[in-house]
């Protein structure tokens, strides 16, 4: 509890001056105090006790010296941890309601904090009030639980503790109970992860309110603090150490926040993990400073995390299931199941026996009747890390073990879970204990580089099961079809393993892998195709966004690549899982289309076989003739349709489909006036592109119209994910563009909507008018302003230029292109449009106005120049 503060307050006849000038000070010097290095807990303390005497001077002043009334700190304040702009919260506690003259008093008490600075709770209340209103309301119990006198009627505060009785109000039973739903609830709020981008350090999980759920449970049940506790289930000396240094760290880390905030923010926001990192003196290296700083952060969440669920399981089996350790069914001769958990049966079970530390989590991973394991099993476990040495290691038994459980039917993901949790997975395989803890700072990744490793092996393992098949039914029936599935469980849990260390990271994933069948005992055909899959995780999902998928050449490429079905099947797979792991976010049916339609025709390029490549025109002829049987069905003759399309190339016909040539080919046809734009939309069920909007464009060419049109969707909040541009021979323009939502949600399929889409543009087309889009880059973008890279090289096949950029995204970006393009005389072909987290990395096909490539490198050099200037000026200013 605080101590009294040694400096007095000066007494000048101005009360509330006084106060403010000593909490000035105090302040200060508290924050001038304040170092990574040093315990923060005596900072909280001296806070309090300046904020103590600050209310004792002013409740003397204003309401004197009463024995019939008295002032108490509760919740945070209570309990006697105050950080910079934490709340003040009080409770003015009464024998009966108090008078006007009392009533005018703490009013004025009142305002006399606020107008100090200080952000106060209050309320004011009788005894009786107290255990009527802590009764029915768990919260207001639980900042009582915690009250703590300051001045006043000490007999009346009391009294208070009698009115908490257990037997009146909140036994340990239904407190426990309650603050465990209370707790579910708070995590499910924030994920259930420790491991958030921007985590909040109050409430998160593995955040202060952990630590303060299981000291108010212990304080309820046993009457003392969680580090007073001397049960045989709950923390040692060590654990209490590791709880005290954790909460110390998180404790720093909100300190901090508050003070480079100046108010009480607690989330750590990705401006503010920067500033910390440099306020604990770490700077980039082979990984940046902000992820150093968030790995020390997450790695100290994770462990109060672990020492919290240890602890409830404590209380779990001591307050609601006491009888539960009264029966025990033996497993083999090391282990027993008791009350549904896996106990050992005796203390040295892992240190004669090290391969149990594997074989705990292979019985558990066989026993769907034993739920968990038992907390006095975890702490053997724990204390037994260093038998897992190379020896360990090297020792045949245990690395079929470990491979029992990879390949077991049940329960893998949630065992390797546990023994990442618990250090053990990290210690088994070092690879993976160096990524734990690792961030990625940026918006693309919603995990840390293990959470997100566990989270795509946990994918890979949800495509076994039936009840999958609804959400993902391409890669859960290729999935289920796979010879051997733990080979792709293995590549999962060594695709990002490379992270981290400077260099291709899958390259450097392959080598542990490598490392890790050869160990394991796999054979050469399993080994390579393990390697493979890891050196090429990223291969499908990048073919897919940034190529033309259309293009019979493009999937010969890939194709001889791939080389083979089997390796397609597992590298389908691992993809869809890597993408849904990333960040759920990004996974839309816009990402599925282009990944089935790759494997689609990568797996009929295979069938083929590979010497003999699909003919272009073969695809040409195909496609015209199927388009012409479907207009044909609306009326149209060959004499109709060869006007049409003698002003489109054979691009066109590669790259489309027949029914949306058949929809284009009807709509030129009709549209009687050539000079005015046609402009028409259609919902992605008629398009057949995923859940993508298709826009269709026929308008006199102008060389600002993808600027105009890429204004206008935005305005309309809508993104921009593939644009295709056909210029025809009679100077006219046909370009189609698949939309979504700017959230990645699917365009409203409603007539109102759409017809709204195709005014817009109509109008915009038609007044030739770039709007000026004016929209802030959002907060969290903020934080990445890295300069723009861009990347050229020549489409020889088809005699264009491939224009690569990766820039930070913001609103307005391809309008702001577009415009480029316009100034420097570059006409867009075809964009492939990639959106990944904060960052987009587009890929522009563009020819000079003339329609031929651009090759000299001085024009080149001058158009990305501008492209960069212009991109990073506009970002700069907006940040």
């Amino acid at each position: 509890m605080p101590q009294a503060n040694s400096k007095p307050i000066n007494d000048s006849g101005d009360p509330v001056r006084d106060c403010q000038l000593f909490l000035a000070t105090v302040t200060t010097d508290i924050a001038a105090k304040f170092h990574p290095t040093q315990p923060v807990q005596p900072l909280l303390a001296e806070r309090c006790a300046a904020v103590d005497t600050v209310l004792g001077h002013l409740w003397r002043h204003h309401l004197g010296d009463r024995e019939d009334l008295c002032l108490a700190a509760v919740g945070g304040y209570g309990r006697g941890e105050l950080y910079p702009y934490s709340d003040i919260d009080l409770l003015v506690l009464g024998e009966q309601a108090p008078d006007e003259a009392t009533a005018t008093g703490l009013s004025e008490l009142l305002r006399n904090l606020w107008d100090m600075g200080l952000k106060v709770g209050s309320s004011v209340r009788t005894l009786d009030e107290c255990g009527s209103l802590a009764s029915d309301d768990l919260t207001i119990f639980t900042t009582m639980l915690e009250a703590r006198w300051l001045t006043g009627g000490r007999s009346l505060f009391d009294q208070l503790e009698a009115v908490l009785n257990p037997e009146r109000m909140w036994n340990s039973k239904l407190f426990y109970l309650a603050k465990l739903d209370e707790t579910e609830a708070r995590h499910d709020h924030f994920g259930n992860t420790e491991n958030n981008l921007e985590p909040h350090v109050k409430n998160g999980p593995g955040g202060l309110r952990d630590i303060q759920v299981i000291g108010w449970i212990a304080r309820r049940h046993y009457g003392v603090a969680i580090e007073d506790l001397d049960e045989v289930d709950f923390l040692n000396g060590d654990e209490k150490r590791m709880l005290e240094a954790g909460q110390n760290f998180i404790g720093q880390v909100r300190f901090a926040l508050h003070t480079i905030n100046e108010r009480g923010e607690d989330r750590l926001l990705f401006e503010q993990q920067q500033k910390l990192a440099q306020l604990w003196e770490m700077v980039d290296g082979e990984k940046l400073a902000v992820e150093q700083f968030m790995q020390v952060y997450y790695r100290w969440a994770q462990a109060l995390a672990q020492l919290r669920e240890l602890v409830m399981q404590a209380f779990d089996r001591q307050i609601l299931h006491p009888e539960a350790g009264t029966t025990s069914i033996a497993v083999n001769e090391d282990f027993e199941a008791r009350g549904g958990l896996l106990s050992a049966r005796r203390d040295d079970v892992f240190i004669k026996e090290p391969a149990n530390l594997l074989r705990a989590f292979v019985i558990l991973a066989n026993s769907p009747e034993i739920s968990g394991m038992a907390p006095g099993t975890w702490r053997l476990l724990r204390a037994s890390h260093e038998r897992i040495d190379p020896q360990f290691r090297a020792d045949p038994v245990n690395q079929a073990l470990f491979m029992e459980l990879i390949r077991s039917p049940h329960g893998v993901t949630l065992q390797l879970r546990r023994m990442a949790r618990h250090g053990l997975l990290g210690k088994y395989l070092p690879e993976f204990g160096r990524i734990v803890g690792q961030m990625q700072f940026d918006l693309f990744h919603a995990y840390t580089v293990e959470a997100h490793t566990l989270e795509v092996l946990a994918n890979t393992r949800r495509f076994m099961r039936a009840d999958y098949t609804d959400k993902f039914p391409v890669s859960t029936r290729i999935a289920q079809r796979l010879r051997a599935p733990e080979l792709l469980y293995i590549a999962a849990l060594y695709h990002d393993i490379g992270k981290g260390r400077g260099g291709d990271h899958s390259e450097l994933g392959a080598v542990d892998a490598q490392g890790f069948c050869e160990r394991h005992g796999l054979n050469r055909q399993d080994t390579e195709l393990v390697v493979w899959l890891v050196r090429n995780h990223l291969l499908m999902s990048s073919f897919s966004q940034r190529k033309d998928i259309s293009d019979p050449d493009e999937i010969q490429r890939f194709a001889a690549h791939v080389a083979t079905q089997e390796r397609l099947d597992y590298l389908y797979t691992l993809t869809v899982a890597d993408i849904h792991g990333t960040n759920p976010e990004l996974w839309n049916a816009w990402r599925s289309t282009l990944l089935r339609q790759t494997y689609t025709e990568t797996r009929r390029a295979l069938s083929r076989g590979l010497e003999n490549p699909v003919d272009r025109q073969s695809v040409v002829d195909t496609t015209r003739a199927a388009a012409a049987e479907l207009l044909e069905y609306r009326g149209f003759t060959s004499a109709d349709i060869a006007p049409v399309w003698a002003r489109r190339g054979d691009d066109y016909f590669l790259r489309e489909r027949p029914d949306d040539i058949a929809w284009h080919t009807e709509a030129i046809a009709d549209h009687s006036d050539l000079n005015t734009p046609l402009v028409l939309v259609r919902q992605s069920t008629d398009s057949t592109v995923a859940n993508a909007t298709q826009i269709f464009v026929h308008a006199p060419d102008q060389p600002d119209l993808f600027a105009r049109v890429c204004a206008e969707l935005e305005f309309l909040d809508l993104s921009v994910n593939d644009a295709r541009v056909y210029l025809g021979s009679d100077g006219a323009t046909l370009d189609t563009f698949y939309v979504l939502q700017a959230d990645g949600n699917p365009v409203p399929g409603d007539s109102h909507t759409l017809n709204g889409i195709s005014e817009v543009l109509t109008e915009a087309l038609t007044n030739r008018k770039i709007r000026s889009v004016t929209r802030r880059t959002p907060r969290r973008q903020k934080s990445f302003v890295v300069p723009t890279e861009t990347s050229v090289h020549q489409d020889e096949r088809r005699g264009w230029t491939v224009l690569e950029i990766a820039t930070p995204d913001r609103p307005g970006l391809l309008a702001n292109l577009g415009e480029v393009f316009v100034a420097h005389d570059v006409a867009l072909q075809a964009a492939k449009i990639q959106t990944l987290g904060e960052r987009v990395e587009d890929v522009f096909f563009i020819t000079s106005r003339d329609g031929k490539s651009i090759t000299d490198p001085q024009r080149l050099s001058q158009l990305e120049t501008a492209i960069k200037r212009s991109l990073d000026t506009g970002l700069q200013g907006d940040a």
